[in-house]
C-alpha cells in the first residue's frame, strides 16, 4: 500500500465512510493516477478537467458517474492533501434523471427461476422480497433474520442507518433451505464467501451482480437488469398493490420522501387511474366532410 493510498484510506475510515463507498473513491483517484501515469498528489486542476473530459468523452461514461468520480477526487485533494478544491474550475456535471427499468411478476420469476446454482436463486429472491442492495444482502448476519417477529434486521445499511425490513413466508422458507444446504453452519454471515460458502467472510456485492446479470441472459431479459433493478421492481410492485409512499420510504431506507416518489411515475397502478385532460373536454364530432 502505497504512502497517500494508506492517508486516504485513513481519512475515510476516521469519518466512518461505507465500504462501498471507500472502495469506490480509491478506485477512482487510482483510475485517474493510472491515466496520467503519475502519482496524483504531482496533479492539478488542468489535469482534473482534462480527465473530466475523458471520462465523457472516450470512456463514454453517465454524468452521474463522473460526479462520483469527481467527488473521490475531491476527497483526495481537500481531506488527504489540504488542498484547495475550485468549484468554478472543475464543475460537477449536471446529472441525469433516467427512470429505471421495471420487470413485470412474470419476468421476474422467469429471472428468479434462471439462477443456477441454488445459493444464486435465494440471493435474487431475498432481492425481490426486501428491496435491500446487494451491499446490504451480501453483508446480512443469521442474527438479522427475526422469524418470530418476520423481519429482517438491516445493520450499517447506506449512510450508516439501520432499519428493518419485511421477511416473508416465502423467503423464510427458501432461507431455511439455505441453511440446510451449507455444509458448515456459520456462525456470523447469512450468505458465506467462497465456493463452498465455508468462509469466514461474506460474499461480496459482486457475486450478487453475476449471479443476478448471469440469470438475465438465461432467461432472455435486457442487458440493463442487474441487483438493483429487483430493488426497484419491489417498491414499484408494492405501490401497485396499494402499499403508501411512507412505508417504501422506511422499507427502502431514503433519508428523503422525494428519493421515492420516482416509483409513481413507474406504477401502472397509477397512471392509469390518472385521467388525460383530453378525455374531458366536449370536442364537437367531426363530420365526414371535415376528413
Amino acid at each position: 500500500m502505497t504512502h497517500l493510498r494508506k492517508m486516504m484510506l485513513e481519512e475515510l475510515q476516521r469519518r466512518n465512510y461505507a465500504e462501498t463507498t471507500i472502495e469506490s473513491y480509491i478506485r477512482a483517484v487510482e483510475d485517474f493516477s493510472r491515466h496520467f501515469n503519475c502519482s496524483p498528489d504531482r496533479l492539478g486542476p488542468r489535469h482534473i478537467r482534462e480527465y473530466q473530459a475523458a471520462l465523457f468523452q472516450k470512456r463514454k461514461f453517465s454524468p452521474n458517474t463522473v460526479a462520483q468520480h469527481l467527488a473521490a477526487l475531491r476527497f483526495f485533494y481537500v481531506k488527504t492533501l489540504k488542498k484547495a478544491w475550485s468549484i468554478t474550475e472543475t464543475p460537477y456535471p449536471k446529472k441525469a434523471m433516467h427512470l429505471p427499468t421495471i420487470l413485470s411478476h412474470e419476468e421476474v420469476a422467469r429471472l428468479i427461476d434462471a439462477a443456477r446454482p441454488p445459493v444464486h436463486r435465494t440471493l435474487l429472491m431475498a432481492l425481490y422480497a426486501t428491496g435491500l442492495r446487494r451491499a446490504e444482502l451480501a453483508r446480512l448476519k443469521v442474527s438479522d433474520v427475526d422469524s418470530q417477529r418476520m423481519v429482517i434486521h438491516v445493520q450499517g445499511g447506506k449512510g450508516r442507518k439501520d432499519r428493518d425490513v419485511l421477511l416473508s413466508p416465502t423467503l423464510l422458507d427458501e432461507l431455511r433451505r439455505h441453511w440446510r444446504r451449507l455444509r458448515r453452519k456459520p456462525s456470523v454471515w447469512l450468505f458465506p464467501g467462497k465456493s463452498s460458502h465455508t468462509s469466514d467472510r461474506p460474499i461480496t456485492a459482486k457475486v450478487i451482480y453475476h449471479a443476478c446479470k448471469r440469470a438475465a441472459r438465461r432467461a432472455g431479459l435486457p442487458n440493463g437488469v442487474h441487483p438493483h433493478t429487483l430493488r426497484h421492481c419491489f417498491a414499484t410492485h408494492l405501490l401497485e398493490a396499494g402499499a403508501d409512499l411512507r412505508t417504501i420510504q422506511m422499507l427502502l431506507g431514503h433519508s428523503d420522501l422525494e428519493e421515492t416518489t420516482i416509483y409513481l411515475h413507474l406504477s401502472e397502478r397509477h397512471l392509469n387511474a390518472t385521467v388525460s385532460p383530453l378525455d374531458l373536454l366536449k370536442l364537437k364530432d367531426r363530420s365526414p366532410q371535415d376528413e
